[in-house]
């Protein structure tokens, strides 16, 4: 596999909301304990997995949301006739 020369590091997927869930991921972030503690320490390929990770961790939230919002069934456009019941 040839490497790449990496011009530039990659940033710190950190956005300054650094609460973590039962599980330990970050809602900020979404990354887990070891992930950002080790974050430093990782090579730039380690690195890129993470974000990767990351990528498909905010891919299930979104859908986990979708499903959510269907199994609901609301249609909040529709909500505005209701009020012109009462």
């Amino acid at each position: 596999m040839n490497q790449q020369f990496e011009l530039f590091k990659i940033a710190n997927p950190c956005i300054g909301l650094c609460q973590s869930n039962k599980k330990g991921y970050c809602f900020g972030c979404l990354r887990s304990r070891t992930e950002r503690q080790l974050w430093h320490d990782m090579t730039t390929e380690q690195q890129r997995e993470v974000l990767r990770l990351i990528a498909g961790r905010k891919l299930r939230i979104e859908q986990m949301k979708q499903r959510k919002d269907e199994q609901l069934g609301f249609d909040f456009e529709e909500i505005s006739e209701i009020g012109e019941l009462f």
